[in-house]
């Protein structure tokens, strides 16, 4: 009975030993094989805390009881490998070695390398083996990497594969399951945080690997061809330790259609960087979108940008404007002594956004502007802010402010509008400003619009009309004058109907192109009247006929009309005047006054001629007359 309780106790032993193994952070190769003779390097890894870079590092070989100390770094050599064994540490990057040279076959067995005051602390097992052949076989490439972390791999593995599938696959059991090939295959496990891409050299790729897991942790082999049926390949040990010093980045973001998300970044604020910037991630790549440089992509201008935060080590990404197309995988790159990646996938879900603004605003230079955002109701304790967006960033104009500009933020909270006021928009006013909301130094909403500057308001409908005919033009009614009588509508509209005023202009062509005739011929008419009354009364004094010259005086004519002449030829009374066969009869009235008595009717100066002619002649028939009486 006592036997077997010793045996599960020895076997509790060696799980929790295991155990403590597996989840030890430091690490090493599993094997390694050196020539008889030669020598031998391993290498090590340990997290670079202060405790752990300060602390002994040592090798030592286990035995059936304990694991004796062959060198450590306080300068101890066993006496066994006294001149062929050599610790060096290298405590900035948390790696050291062991050098083993003149290697023996006696050199063979089980090892650790490990870090702590004693030789049972934190250690990994390495086996050494001792071959007599001319040749060793290649050691796995050991990949150290903190958890949520990232990873490049490279392999080349010649020009003869150039045109051979590429492939990543985790060694399991039985099998070596694919994780990614260059057919575009990817397992679900590592969608949207492992990258294959071709480099110069025909036969090499590398692979990227970020947002590493515990899990993650194993034997990897990246290759040419098939696994298993031909091809080549090269293994590689990956190893994920558990970091304190950078927090687990944003998984998952979430934004509804025409909305936003924000995404935090995180990095070493101890460390020096060189680059920040934020990708998406496609086939083969990961396309830039923005960096801490000031570049941003054509197609996100107005609708991305950066807000970096040394102090805390984070740099945050907000994106508005949200479209399906956003959907993806985005990783956030820190460049420096080590590459750090973060993956998040962005979700578009069904919703609407809670700012509200106008997208395109038109105004006029030297004129008051007003621009407004409505917020929802769970924004009322968040601070909300006003920014003009720049490629660089946008620096937030918050409430009850006022800047150089003269751009003014006020809140209405009753109505729940936040607004930016102008006092007179200028040129370099033009430009895209985003409101937003943000609580305890981390950003959330946001939303943008463009503002339109014009040195003049322009109508569109105004601009197009001028070029159409006048009587192409549709007065504008204003919708309230709808139903209303057409000269109402107009003055509801407050403008004269351009087809009116073309109207009355023609209107008034016709007048004065038909009075200007009448005039004239009026004029004519009065002109001959007076020329044939100053006649009248010239011969009225004096007449000269042939060798005759005679005054007459108005009583000659003791009645007139019996000659024809008439005092006023307009009087429809005249009487007629019949002289021998020079009469003319003209007709006057209808045909039905045909049965009465005809009206001679002559011309005014005929008539005036005749009349002289009659007082002449007897004037003449008196003379002998008065001759004969005399004798």
């Amino acid at each position: 009975m006592a036997v077997l309780a010793f045996i599960f106790l020895l076997a509790f032993v060696q799980a929790e030993s295991a155990s403590l193994l597996t989840s030890s952070p430091i690490f090493g190769p599993r094997q390694v094989t050196g020539l008889l003779g030669g020598s031998v390097t391993v290498k090590c890894f340990y997290p670079p805390t202060s405790v752990n870079r300060h602390s002994r590092k040592y090798w030592c070989k286990e035995s059936t009881r304990q694991c004796s100390t062959i060198i450590s770094s306080n300068g101890y050599v066993s006496r066994e490998f006294k001149g062929r064994a050599l610790i060096t540490d290298f405590p900035e990057n948390g790696i050291f070695t062991i050098l083993i040279s003149e290697l023996r076959r006696g050199d063979m067995g089980m090892y650790k390398c490990g870090v702590s005051l004693n030789d049972n602390g934190l250690s990994f097992r390495v086996k050494l083996d001792v071959s007599e052949d001319s040749t060793v076989p290649d050691e796995a490439q050991l990949i150290y990497v903190e958890q949520h972390g990232s990873v490049t791999m490279h392999c080349d593995l010649g020009a003869q594969y150039a045109s051979a599938r590429k492939y990543l696959c985790k060694m399991s059991k039985n099998d070596c399951y694919t994780v990614i090939d260059s057919y575009g295959k990817i397992d679900p496990a590592y969608e949207g945080r492992v990258l294959l891409t071709f480099l110069g050299t025909p036969g090499s790729f590398s692979i990227f690997m970020t947002q590493l897991k515990k899990k993650d942790s194993g034997s990897y082999l990246c290759g040419a061809g098939i696994y298993g049926a031909g091809g080549e390949s090269k293994e590689l040990d990956i190893h994920v330790y558990e970091g304190t010093l950078v927090p687990k980045g944003q998984l998952v973001a979430r934004g509804v259609q025409g909305g936003s998300v924000s995404v935090e970044c995180h990095y070493d604020p101890k460390e020096n960087y060189t680059r920040k910037q934020w990708c998406k991630l496609e086939k083969n790549r990961c396309l830039p979108l923005i960096n801490d440089f000031g570049y941003v992509m054509d197609s996100y201008e107005g609708r991305i940008v950066m807000h970096d935060n040394p102090s805390n080590g984070t740099f945050t990404i907000l994106l508005n404007q949200l479209n399906e197309k956003d959907a993806g995988f985005y990783w956030c790159v820190v460049d420096g002594k080590e590459e750090r990646r973060s993956a998040t996938e962005l979700k578009i879900v069904e919703g609407k956004p809670n700012l509200v603004i106008d997208n395109e605003i038109n105004a006029v230079v030297g004129a008051p502007l007003k621009l407004s955002c409505s917020y929802s109701c769970e924004y009322a304790d968040y601070e909300k802010y006003w920014c003009k967006w720049k490629n660089t960033g946008c620096e937030p104009l918050v409430l009850s402010t006022q800047n150089e500009n003269g751009l003014v933020v006020n809140c209405d909270a009753t109505n729940r509008i936040l607004s930016l006021n102008f006092d007179q928009v200028s040129r370099t006013d033009q430009g895209w400003y985003w409101c937003g909301v943000r609580r305890g130094g981390h950003y959330a909403e946001t939303t943008a619009m463009h503002l339109e500057v014009q040195e003049v308001f322009q109508n569109p409908k105004e601009d197009s009309s001028a070029d159409k005919e006048p009587s192409d033009i549709i007065p504008e009614v204003n919708p309230r004058s709808r139903g209303l009588p057409l000269n109402e509508a107009k003055e509801a509209t407050g403008v004269e109907s351009p087809v009116d005023s073309h109207e009355d202009s023609k209107n008034s062509s016709v007048l004065v192109s038909t009075l200007v005739p009448l005039g004239v011929v009026f004029l004519l008419l009065v002109a001959i009247g007076i020329v044939v009354k100053r006649k009248v009364f010239k011969h009225s004094d004096l007449v000269s006929v042939g060798s005759y010259r005679t005054n007459i005086s108005m009583t000659d004519f003791e009645n007139v009309r019996q000659y024809g002449a008439k005092d006023n030829v307009c009087m429809e009374d005249a009487n007629e005047t019949q002289l021998g066969t020079m009469d003319e009869n003209i007709t006057s009235g209808s045909p039905k006054e045909t049965g009465k008595p005809k009206k001679t009717k002559r011309g005014s100066t005929e008539e005036i001629e005749m009349a002289y002619t009659t007082v002449l002649l007897n004037e003449g028939n008196k003379t002998p007359a008065r001759r004969d009486q005399e004798q």
